[in-house]
């Protein structure tokens, strides 16, 4: 096909690596000074082969060290291309023949490998397969038209040639399947007469082949001469190819629009290179900051369906996750009872106490609403976190920052120390923003729960509660003083217990607004008598007519109007409560303080709730938003670092280069496909 002798031939297995051999026609080209025939490896596309005896010696050499020297088998090709302009534009691909036992180094199962390199080629269903079989032996044994109908069983790329016509044996011929008829193939079949192991020897020539071989060709099978010969195999499968190639055009162009758009994609992505570094980089920068304020602000063209990002997360971090976990926190989560007596007692001094203290108040909501920092703080470190991911986002979208690496780090190197400068102010001002609720507690906020209505319901209730309970202790007294009398007459009358009471509504009221925001219990003015003033004493102590009860019965009154002093006194708390449970006059001062709490701890809540997002988005979001391009620039833009910031690695520009050729052949055959089909179906 080629006319020269350059393919290494021998005994045994010589073909060892697939061998990919491009013939390109150079009639159409200009004619200029240099060889008329050459040939160029790919493994060396610089160097020119002009004597294809050193073509022959390359292969063997390159066969050899990718394989080595004892027989082996691979799948790496060699590559090379041959210009004349006595071929035709055609490609061709030489495998190894089919082992059946392996020699050498060959594995065991060297047949199947074989058998998958060949398929790896002849799958192509863009490819003519050339089924090789020797004429001295049986067509219906030939393991070439065995594969070929794996891939092919139409038959509608597989062309059959026969060799070794020759070399059939006396009173023989090859009639009957050269035309077809002991195994037909649809392309048809095509004998040839190679030269013999002795012309190789005795240097036989390529044109002095050919010739012989239309001499066989017409002395033994006259009416087949003119379709058979390397000559018209070599026409036929010009033939066949351009037929293929036809067949194939809709799809070729296809696939060959989409490799272009593919590359050319790659080159947008790669880049052209860089001309003017200083309007590189502030693009660049520019490009990176608008990306940054468009992500915070939700207003990004690419916007993610998946999760939420951005300003989206940050709206997300400040009334869902910020939100719930504020009102988590409850007003009395922490406090006990014990701990509300205590903080009243402590509050006292010395002395009892005749209203409720109000320093005990200050100290338990102060002590609440110190609670909500550690979650505020919270808030401000996640959207922080989300500040950091939106860095990564948008490296990511920008493709030039896939580009400049370095550029990419430095970026990402002053945001982020943007983003720490500015978290410090911001956390700062969470903390003054609890600090100045516990530096005042406005009791006399509008929407804080009055004492006087709180007072008022309390009593209301206590006064219900009180009444029940002495109802049911008067009739289970009547119930037993029956029965007593009924059971043994009376010896002597004592004088009945003196019951405590509360004081009334009315005279609660009229105490708690003469003793000021908190007076209460028996709170009083100073014109008021000691006697009016309070009732529960005088009636506590009995009548001095009375018969003087036995020390059991002064234990159980003691028992009933107070705690018991134990032997030992626990510093830091009270150690426990009375065993029948809190006296009337603990459990009023106890719920007074805890709706008081829960009023002004819920005001608070509030207010911390609507002001550290704010202040988050002032000290922080806002911030870097406004002074992240002048902060970019500022740093970035100084023409010492242009050079460093907008270097390239050797790797990017070199995938580039191959970028731009490969778009170029593929623009190149676009156009031949476009010439062929307007040639054809013109």
């Amino acid at each position: 096909l080629v006319g020269k002798d350059f393919l290494p031939r021998g005994t045994g297995i010589v073909t060892r690596c697939p061998l990919i051999l491009q013939l390109v026609n150079t009639q159409s080209r200009e004619a200029s000074e240099g060889p008329e025939e050459w040939g160029c490896f790919l493994h060396e596309p610089d160097k020119k082969y002009t004597d294809f005896s050193e073509i022959n010696t390359e292969i063997q050499r390159r066969t050899d060290e990718i394989i080595g020297t004892n027989k082996g088998i691979t799948h790496e090709s060699i590559r090379l291309e041959i210009f004349s302009p006595h071929v035709l534009n055609l490609t061709l691909v030489d495998t190894p023949g089919i082992t059946k036992v392996p020699v050498g180094d060959q594995p065991d199962d060297i047949e199947n490998l074989i058998y998958q390199l060949i398929l790896t080629f002849i799958s192509n269903p863009n490819a003519i397969i050339l089924a090789v079989s020797a004429a001295n032996t049986d067509l219906a044994t030939s393991e070439s038209l065995k594969i070929a109908r794996i891939v092919d069983p139409e038959g509608n790329r597989t062309l059959a040639v026969v060799t070794k016509l020759d070399l059939m044996d006396a009173g023989t011929d090859a009639m009957e399947m050269l035309t077809g008829r002991v195994i037909p193939v649809k392309l048809g079949i095509i004998g040839v007469v190679n030269r013999s192991q002795l012309d190789i020897q005795n240097k036989k020539s390529i044109k002095d082949a050919l010739q012989s071989e239309a001499l066989f060709f017409q002395r033994r099978y006259p009416g087949l001469s003119s379709r058979n010969g390397t000559s018209h195999l070599s026409r036929n499968l010009n033939k066949l190819l351009m037929h293929h190639i036809r067949s194939c055009l809709p799809d070729l162009k296809t696939r060959i629009s989409i490799m272009i758009s593919q590359y050319q994609q790659m080159l947008n992505t790669l880049g052209q290179p860089v001309t003017d570094k200083s309007q590189i980089l502030l693009q660049v920068i520019t490009k990176f900051a608008s990306t940054y304020c468009a992500v915070v602000e939700g207003t990004s063209p690419d916007i993610q369906i998946s999760e939420l990002c951005g300003g989206a997360r940050i709206c997300y971090i400040f009334h869902e996750i910020y939100g719930r976990t504020l009102k988590s926190v409850g007003p009395l989560d922490g406090l006990s009872t014990t701990d509300i007596l205590t903080a009243l007692r402590n509050a006292t001094g010395p002395r009892p106490s005749l209203f409720v203290p109000e320093i005990a108040f200050e100290l338990l909501v102060k002590r609440q609403i110190q609670r909500l920092e550690d979650p505020s703080l919270r808030c401000v470190e996640l959207v922080y976190e989300e500040m950091q991911r939106i860095i990564q986002y948008c490296g990511q979208q920008l493709q030039e920052l896939h580009r400049f690496t370095k550029l990419h780090d430095r970026i990402v190197d002053v945001v982020t120390q943007l983003l720490r400068r500015r978290l410090t102010p911001t956390n700062t001002m969470v903390e003054q923003l609890v600090a100045i609720e516990l530096a005042y507690i406005n009791t006399n906020h509008p929407d804080f729960v009055r004492s006087t209505t709180v007072l008022s319901d309390l009593v209301q209730n206590e006064s219900r509660g009180e009444r029940l309970r002495q109802q049911h202790a008067m009739s289970t007294s009547s119930s037993i003083s029956a029965v007593e009398s009924k059971s043994s007459p009376p010896t002597e009358k004592k004088a009945p217990k003196e019951v405590a009471l509360l004081p009334t509504v009315a005279a609660q009221q009229e105490a708690a607004a003469g003793g000021g925001f908190f007076g209460m219990f028996g709170g009083r003015s100073r014109e008021q008598p000691l006697s009016s003033a309070t009732p529960v004493l005088a009636q506590v102590v009995p009548s001095p007519r009375a018969e003087q009860p036995d020390a059991n019965e002064l234990r159980s009154q003691f028992a009933a109007t107070g705690p018991r002093l134990s032997t030992s006194v626990d510093s830091t708390s009270l150690e426990s409560l009375p065993k029948d449970g809190l006296s009337p006059r603990q459990r009023l001062e106890c719920n007074l303080m805890e709706k008081l709490i829960k009023s002004y701890f819920t005001l608070v809540r509030k207010t911390i709730q609507d002001s550290v997002p704010k202040a988050v988005m002032h000290f922080l979001v806002n911030h870097v938003r406004d002074c992240l391009q002048s902060e970019l620039v500022g740093t970035l833009y100084k023409a010492e670092h242009f050079d460093d910031l907008l270097s390239e690695s050797e790797q990017l520009a070199q995938r580039r280069q191959e970028a731009a050729k490969m778009l170029e052949a593929l623009q190149r055959a676009s156009h031949i496909i476009s010439e062929v089909r307007d040639t054809h179906f013109a």
